[in-house]
């Protein structure tokens, strides 16, 4: 508004130089046809009104004649003409009561007497509702312009991004396949952020989880196949004895003393309880390494276990002239956990010390508390382990470089049966060994706490 004002300032001052709109102080008819013809010659959308000195409208070429007002504040046509519409002012609509507009302003005097003014409003009401409609018909152009382009951009942007996601898709289909086909290696190229990228995480992961899976299948399968053949040559020995004996009592009854018969006897009976133990550790162990069985824990007193232990095994080391000695705490010690499964590990550990103990020689139990646990450990002066079989004599059957077999009164599974006990009871066991010196073999339990 203030450039169109600045623009058009001099309008009234032209007209009023070219046209004379008051003759002999009355308003001339003929200035009157002149206005309307410069007016439809400059601009058909001013409006211009003859004022009195008053301000009063005397007169008016303006379309269609809608005036409302019978006079116009002189304030505003005042400080235009004192500035020569240098700055913006807005003066009365005389068609919209209440309303300004732009316009431009000159006095009509004669021998030095206001007779007059020429007020010209530079926006009529017409152009105002051209305007309006011209700028609505630009803007929806212009919306509809840009509307189209950026309906075409995100359609680009949309095929662009299908592209890339049924990129990373195919890849990952391809991938899936290929592992579907047995190649246990592929995997998911995995980069950052992104669902597809989590996709790749999650397969991967499960991919891992299922070579784990087939490993420790095919890891089970050997040890079930090894377990096999143990255990077939093993139970051959004793069977045959059992066969032999009991046949030869079949055949030579007659022929054979009380005496001779009781002995074979015995031997048959004692070959099947040494059958009996090894199917009874099988049973154990196989149990153990399934995770079948579930430690119940509960707190006792360590001390008066080993104690128990102790008395029941000091008759069959005095028999082979070794010593049982029981270093213990001075306080109780109370633990937690299951009572019958320790109590089995240390049987397997002191049966274990007293077949490789010489005569003469001690088996030493002790316990040492140590901060939230407690140690016990199983010491023996045998003839001590090879360095190069210490990993490997808690697998099964071994012993050395060399089978167990029954007719040496062992099943070759003890050692095998105490590290799964304690491997339920998340504890891990401890050798140390020197060879002509002894072996000690160390666990600890925690501490029972209310």
């Amino acid at each position: 508004m203030e450039k169109n004002q600045k623009l058009n300032a001099g309008i009234a001052k032209g007209l009023i130089a070219e046209i004379k709109p008051f003759s002999d102080g009355e308003i001339s008819d003929d200035a009157k046809h002149k206005i309307m013809h410069s007016m439809m010659g400059v601009n058909p959308y001013i409006e211009v009104y003859l004022l009195g000195a008053d301000g009063k409208i005397l007169d008016h070429v303006a379309p269609y004649k809608k005036v409302k007002l019978e006079s116009v504040g002189l304030e505003p046509i005042q400080k235009f003409i004192d500035t020569d519409g240098a700055e913006m002012v807005l003066g009365d609509d005389p068609r919209n009561p209440g309303k300004t507009k732009v316009f431009s302003a000159a006095k009509v005097e004669e021998n030095g007497k206001v007779l007059g003014y020429v007020y010209v409003i530079l926006a009529s009401e017409e152009y105002d509702t051209i305007s309006k409609k011209l700028f609505g018909s630009y803007f929806l152009k212009l919306a509809y312009r840009y509307g189209i382009i950026t309906l075409i951009g995100a359609l680009f942007i949309g095929v662009l991004s299908i592209y890339f996601i049924t990129k990373n898709l195919r890849k990952v289909i391809s991938t899936v396949k290929r592992f579907s086909e047995g190649e246990m290696s592929a995997r998911i190229k995995v980069t950052k952020g992104g669902e597809i990228n989590q996709l790749a995480e999650s397969f991967n992961e499960m991919a891992d989880t299922i070579v784990g899976n087939i490993e420790d299948l095919k890891s089970m399968e050997n040890l079930r196949r090894e377990l096999v053949g143990n255990v077939s040559h093993d139970l051959r020995t004793p069977l045959a004895v059992i066969h032999g004996y009991i046949e030869t009592l079949m055949i030579k009854r007659e022929g054979l003393s009380e005496e001779e018969q009781i002995k074979y006897l015995s031997t048959a009976l004692e070959g099947t309880e040494k059958l009996k133990g090894l199917v009874e550790e099988l049973f154990e162990l196989s149990k153990l390494e399934a995770k079948h069985v579930e430690p119940v824990k509960e707190p006792f007193f360590i001390n008066e276990l080993i104690n128990d232990i102790t008395q029941k095994y000091a008759i069959l080391a005095e028999e082979k002239g070794i010593k049982i000695i029981s270093q213990l705490e001075d306080q109780p010690c109370l633990v937690y956990a299951d009572v019958r499964l320790i109590e089995r590990v240390l049987q397997n550990l002191i049966d274990n010390a007293i077949k490789y103990t010489p005569k003469n020689g001690a088996i030493t139990l002790q316990i040492n508390n140590k901060k939230d646990q407690v140690e016990i450990e199983v010491i023996d002066t045998g003839s001590g382990i090879p360095k190069d079989q210490i990993p490997f004599v808690f697998d099964r059957y071994h012993i050395g470089d060399k089978r167990i077999s029954l007719d040496k009164n062992s099943t070759g599974l003890g050692l095998a049966i105490v590290k799964r006990i304690l491997e339920i009871h998340n504890a891990k066991i401890q050798l140390k060994s020197k060879l002509g010196e002894g072996t000690s073999f160390c666990f600890a339990l925690p501490i029972y706490s209310a």
